[in-house]
C-alpha cells in the first residue's frame, strides 16, 4: 500500500524557517532545545500528518527528543528533518523507519554545532565588537551599526542557505566536506581567527593603569613603568587570564563581574587605580 509522495508547500517551509529564530525561547538542561525545535516543526507536522492524529502526535513526540546546536547553522539540520517527515508521511506507518529522523539530527548537531561556535561566536561577533565597540565608547553611531552588520549579515546567509541546501538535501553535502577535509579546515582557520581578534581585544578593551608610586631611598618609582618594561599589556593580560580561570572553575559570568567590580572599587579606594 502506497500513500502518495506528500510535499510540504512553500507556505510551510516559510512558517518552519521563521520559527526557527525561536528555537532558544523555551530552553530547559534536560533536553536543551528540544521545546523550541518541536515549535520549529509544528506547521509541518499538522500538513503531513494533520488527518492522522496518532502520527502527528508522534511526530511532535518524535521532536521533543534531546536537541542542541548553535542556532545559526540549526536551519540546515531543520531542512533535512522536514524532507525526511516528508518521506516518513509518504509511506504507511511501520514503513519508514523514524529512529532515522532522531539519529540523523543527533549526528548533525555536533559537527554543526562547532561550525557555529566558531564562526559566529567566536570569530563574527568577536570582529563585530573588536571593530564596533571603539567606535561606540567615542560616541560613534557607526559602532552598534556595524556590530550589528558584521553579526547579522553572515549569520542571515548562513541560515538561509543552510535551510535550502538541507531541504534539498544536504547530508550528502556536509558528509562530503567532512570526507575530503574541508569542514575541519573551515572550523580551524575559524577558530584561529578568533583567537587572533580576542588576543587583539585583550590589548586594547581591557585597561589597567597602576597610579601606584613607590619612593626609594628618594627617587621614584612609577609602578606601571615596571610592568610595561617587563611586558607592555601585561596587567590586562593578567587580568583576562584570571577571569578565564574562574569560568574554567565553573564560576558563573555574574559572580566574576561581581568581583571585577568589588576589586576595581577597593584599588581605586585604596590609591592603586
Amino acid at each position: 500500500m502506497t500513500i502518495g509522495m506528500k510535499k510540504l508547500s512553500s507556505k510551510t517551509l516559510k512558517k518552519v524557517y521563521n520559527r526557527h529564530y525561536q528555537l532558544l525561547g523555551c530552553f530547559n538542561y534536560e533536553r536543551q532545545m528540544s521545546t523550541g525545535y518541536a515549535w520549529t516543526m509544528m506547521p509541518a507536522i499538522r500538513e503531513l500528518y494533520g488527518d492522522d492524529e496518532v502520527r502527528m502526535k508522534a511526530g511532535v513526540k518524535r521532536h521533543l527528543e534531546f536537541f542542541n546546536c548553535a542556532t545559526t547553522p540549526s536551519p540546515f539540520i531543520i531542512g533535512i528533518t522536514c524532507a525526511m517527515e516528508e518521506q516518513c508521511a509518504s509511506v504507511p506507518e511501520g514503513e519508514f523507519d523514524v529512529a532515522s529522523i532522531n539519529s540523523v539530527k543527533a549526528a548533525l548537531m555536533g559537527p554543526l554545532a562547532g561550525i557555529g561556535d566558531s564562526f559566529f561566536w567566536g570569530t563574527f561577533r568577536v570582529i563585530g565588537v573588536g571593530v564596533g565597540a571603539p567606535l561606540a565608547v567615542a560616541g560613534n553611531i557607526l559602532g552598534p551599526i556595524l556590530y550589528f552588520l558584521i553579526n547579522f549579515i553572515p549569520s542571515e546567509i548562513v541560515r538561509r542557505v543552510g535551510f535550502k541546501i538541507g531541504y534539498e538535501g544536504g547530508s550528502e553535502f556536509l558528509t562530503r566536506i567532512s570526507e575530503d577535509g574541508t569542514l575541519n579546515k573551515l572550523t580551524e582557520a575559524a577558530r584561529i581567527m578568533g583567537l587572533v581578534v580576542i588576543g587583539a581585544m585583550m590589548a586594547s578593551m581591557v585597561n589597567v593603569n597602576l597610579v601606584t608610586v613607590l619612593n626609594i631611598n628618594g627617587a621614584q618609582v612609577v609602578l606601571q613603568e615596571i610592568f610595561d618594561a617587563i611586558c607592555p599589556k601585561i596587567l590586562p593580560l593578567g587580568l583576562t587570564f584570571a577571569c578565564y580561570w574562574g569560568l574554567q572553575k565553573r564560576y558563573s559570568g555574574t559572580v566574576i563581574m561581581i568581583a571585577l567590580l568589588v576589586l576595581g572599587v577597593l584599588a581605586v579606594a585604596l590609591g592603586l587605580l
